[in-house]
Order: C-alpha cells, then structure tokens, then sequence
C-alpha cells in the first residue's frame, strides 16, 4: 500500500485529488494539510511514502517547504501538483528535490500513475516537461533573467503582472507589505525594470502569466 499525505491550502482541491486516488486500490491517503505548520503536525503522526505538494500556499513556499523536507524527512517522495506552468517551475522543482511534477488541470488518471512512479524511485515527467528537456539539451539555451529570482521574488512578479496589489500579495502570501516591497525591489533591479508595468510586460512576453 502507498501511503499519500496531500498538502494544499484548498480544501475542495484536496478533495477532488483524495477522490481521484481513492479509485486506487494500492494507494491510501492517511493525511491532508492545508499549510506548513499543519503538514509538520500531519507528519508526526501519518504513515506517508509520497507527499502531494502544492507550490502557492500561504507562509512557506513549496520550494520553501521542499528544502525543509530534504533535511526533516528526507524518505519521503514528494510529487508537486501545481497550477503553475510547468516549464516554468518544473525544473525548479525538480533541483529543488522533487520527485516529480504534475499540473492540477492534467488528467487525474494521469495522478495515480504519477504516485506509482515516484514510489517505484522514479522520477515523473508529463511528456510536454520530457520534450523540453530534450530540447534543452539538443539546443542549450541562454538562461533567462527570472533564473536568478528566488521563489518569493517569483511569486511577486508574477502576482504583480497579474494585476494584484502589493496588500493583496502580502495578504496572499502572509508576509508584510514592507516584505513584499522588497521583493519587489529586488525583482526590479535583477531584471534591470523600472516599474510595475515593465513588469507585466515582462512577465508576458516570458509566458509567466
């Protein structure tokens, strides 16, 4: 039996992924969580081989919360199942000590043999991060400037290009307006931007939003 402990900050995304696994007869899960310190307490106690990890939850990020779990409970397989673009963040995620990555709008049959393959020591790829990687390596490309942004000056500059405001962001990532200031500073001065609508420009043009 694999035993799934699922981390996501949506209640209904949870339920609809716990729905989905329960059509395997060879997966159980026996914990969820809704952020960081709850996932912690979930830990203590749960039986868990893979960890599905969603990457924009309040407080710590998943990348955050990946480092983490590579120090604190480094057995375990951790699958991230996110919104986010995938060539975009996974090959962060997958440097970050991911097991794998898959999209939430992908084909919940598709989860099962995500977990299975992670629990066999393999790593997932969807066919779409495989070609890219292939790709990759036949043709090297220069790295782009959002390369160097740290997964929270990530999240500002995406959360910026799509519109929020620097309160909303603070509030979504339970961090300071002061806080989220600086990561906007910094963003700006890593990219060589000036302002908030070169950013957007920006974001768009590198298909992150």
């Amino acid at each position: 039996m694999i035993h799934v402990v699922l981390c996501d900050d949506h209640a209904v995304l949870r339920r609809g992924i716990r729905d989905t696994l329960a059509e395997a007869p060879d997966i159980q899960v026996t914990g969820e969580a809704g952020g960081y310190s709850e996932l912690r307490e979930v830990l203590r106690t749960a039986a868990c081989d893979v960890l599905l990890l969603d990457l924009n939850m309040p407080g710590r990020s998943g990348l955050e919360v990946l480092a983490s779990l590579r120090e604190t409970h480094s057995t375990i397989r951790v699958l991230v199942v996110s919104m986010y673009p995938e060539d975009q963040y996974a090959l962060r995620c997958l440097k970050a000590g991911a097991q794998g990555y898959a999209n939430k709008a992908g084909d919940p049959v598709e989860l099962i043999a995500a977990v299975r393959t992670v629990m066999q020591g393999r790593k997932y790829l969807t066919a779409e991060v495989a070609q890219m990687l292939a790709d990759s390596l036949a043709q090297p490309t220069p790295e782009v400037p959002h390369a160097a942004l740290s997964e929270r000056e990530l999240q500002t500059l995406v959360k910026i290009a799509s519109g929020r405001r620097l309160s909303d962001i603070a509030d979504e990532l339970m961090l300071s307006p002061k806080t989220v200031s600086v990561y906007r500073s910094r963003v700006l001065e890593k990219l060589k931007l000036s302002n908030n609508a070169e950013l957007t420009v920006y974001a768009i043009r590198n298909q992150l939003v």
